[in-house]
């Protein structure tokens, strides 16, 4: 298969997903019908609740939803073949993870922006909502470890038996210089924007303007040279900062920036692919690879592995937190909700495919250290094969590498955010905010800056004290999210008496899914602790997998009697 040929055909497969499917649903629900204000409007507290224009709000939404996943999910999966890949990123967007997006932020802004938590408590019960809090802050816990672990892995020098490896840690000294610049001009940015009132076309380029001078700057000049460890503690630093600071300061600002990056990588990538167009070839990257794979990690089987580590190019639940999380708080119209949730999701897709396109060729070139060299190695080698840009391959390279890097900056500082919307969420009645709360250990607890130190503490610790230990059942959980917020928007809809029949196959599916995964874990890591000299790792495996499908099946059973019998009257605002 041509690169080319399949990006093309994926493009046209997801456009019409969009204007066809994407519509049909908004319509059914009823999306912008009477032109309701949104919460950014009528919550806007200057802190959380801050109305954003699209162009801004997409950017932040896009580069939350988007970190690594788009990138490292294909890449894992591809051990089965391309087609496989292929087929559930189209498939799993337009009517899975596109539904699912869309769905989470349109539930949350008629609901007063309140998470994914909230709707169920409302919806489904207490009980039900206090689960899912636990299992969704316990599950970001281990993204704000696993993404703080990569970015200080990018930022962190090199050592060789205890010295300094300078030639080794350059790009890494100079990624870390270009990402602390960019921070400052995200602060530059938010307070020309939304203090200033400059226009955004202007601010715009004045701030790509100097995107591409903080580059130049950080190629040339990068003099930190810190250890991994130490990189850890000042990102820690940051996300504490980032988490509790108003919105427009550096949340929308930064990822609005960010979305340059991700919109110069993906002309990147595409120009390598339509000036390169390689062939994939079938002996290094076969189309299909068998429903069983065996390799270093044992027995792998096309179901559910495939639907659990493609992850973010398909559906991932960690969109339904940024979407009722950050993005439901600064939506600004309602008719934002379908291009910034269903068409970044669909985006997502794009890039997904990409990521396909470059694996192909990055195993010709012999690119194979890891996910960023796959990656960034493949589509600066197709551009480097374009005449007349043989010698733009290390420029390109860096620029991909920084990419990536900001998204799973923006993804962490997100997380983090989410996290303390959720530890706050767990102590609150429903319909109560932590300002009603005066008193007491209640007060403590929804404080937003002793929810943040709590959660940076045990995201930070966690990252350098062993998370890839637990890491393997990230992705089972991640699609467990997934189902969860399925079935809690389909059980609102059904309350408010608007079609919810598009969630229920996928909603089905995902559980089944995660089901199954879960227990392939729980059954291989007691084969690990039987066989001996098993460390803690697997026995927390064990303990939290099967906690997860006793989760998975109480929801389950709760979200199926709402749906079945949806409640004729209710509180909720409609």
């Amino acid at each position: 298969m041509n690169t080319l040929v399949l990006l093309l055909i994926s493009i046209a497969v997801l456009f019409c997903g969009y204007v066809f499917y994407g519509s049909w649903i908004a319509r059914q629900w009823g999306v912008n019908e009477g032109n309701r204000p949104t919460p950014a409007h009528t919550m806007e507290d200057g802190v959380d609740y801050v109305p954003a224009k699209a162009p801004i709000l997409m950017g932040h939404h896009f580069s939350s939803i988007a970190g690594a996943g788009p990138i490292t999910g294909p890449i894992g999966a591809a051990m089965f073949g391309w087609l496989p890949v292929t087929l559930w990123v189209l498939v799993g967007g337009i009517f899975f993870g596109g539904v699912h997006d869309f769905g989470a932020l349109f539930a949350s802004i008629r609901h007063q922006g309140k998470s994914i938590g909230e709707i169920i408590s409302l919806n489904m019960s207490k009980r039900a909502k206090q689960l899912f809090i636990i299992f969704s802050y316990l599950t970001l816990i281990l993204v704000v470890a696993a993404f703080a672990a990569i970015v200080a892995s990018t930022f962190g020098a090199t050592y060789k038996d205890g010295v300094l490896d300078m030639a080794a840690s350059a790009t890494k000294a100079s990624v870390a210089m270009v990402s602390i610049m960019f921070i400052l001009i995200a602060i530059i940015f938010g307070f020309a924007v939304y203090r200033r009132h400059t226009p955004i076309v202007i601010s715009s380029i004045l701030g790509v303007g100097a995107i591409v001078l903080c580059m130049a700057v950080g190629m040339n000049f990068h003099p930190f040279y810190f250890s991994m460890n130490t990189w850890m503690i000042l990102v820690g630093i940051y996300i504490t900062i980032a988490s509790v600071t108003p919105v427009w300061i550096l949340l929308q600002p930064r990822d609005y920036l960010s979305s340059f990056l991700l919109y110069a990588m993906l002309i990147v990538a595409v120009i390598g692919i339509v000036g390169a167009h390689p062939t994939i070839d079938e002996k290094v990257f076969p189309a299909f690879a068998g429903f069983t794979i065996n390799n270093a990690n044992g027995t792998q089987f096309l179901f559910p592995i495939l639907f659990t580590t493609v992850a973010c190019g398909a559906i991932s639940g960690f969109h339904s937190l940024v979407s009722s999380g950050t993005t439901s708080k600064q939506l600004d119209k309602e008719s934002d909700a379908k291009p910034i949730a269903y068409g970044g999701m669909l985006l997502e897709c794009v890039l997904a495919i990409i990521t396909l396109c470059a694996i192909g060729y990055a195993r010709v070139t012999g690119h194979t250290n890891g996910a960023t060299d796959i990656f960034a190695g493949g589509i600066a080698a197709m551009v480097a094969a374009i005449p007349g840009f043989e010698g733009l391959e290390n420029i390109m390279y860096t620029l991909l590498v920084l990419t990536y890097s900001a998204f799973c900056l923006t993804s962490l500082d997100t997380a983090t955010r989410l996290a303390r919307f959720m530890f706050q969420e767990f102590w609150l009645e429903p319909g109560e905010n932590p300002k009603d709360v005066k008193d007491g250990f209640r007060k403590l607890m929804v404080n937003p800056y002793f929810a943040t130190i709590l959660t940076v503490i045990l995201g930070i610790s966690l990252g350098m004290g062993g998370f890839a230990k637990i890491w393997g059942l990230f992705g089972a959980a991640n699609q467990l999210l997934a189902a969860i917020g399925l079935l809690a928007v389909a059980a609102w809809l059904g309350n408010a008496g608007k079609n919810n029949k598009m969630f229920l196959f996928p909603m089905s599916f995902m559980l089944l899914v995660t089901i199954c995964s879960l227990s392939l874990i729980v059954k291989n890591q007691i084969g690990i602790i039987m066989a001996g000299a098993a460390g803690w790792g697997p026995y927390a495996q064990v303990i939290i997998g099967s906690l997860l499908v006793i989760l998975a099946l109480i929801l389950a059973v709760e979200g199926y009697r709402t749906i079945a019998h949806p409640r004729k009257e209710t509180e909720i605002n409609h």
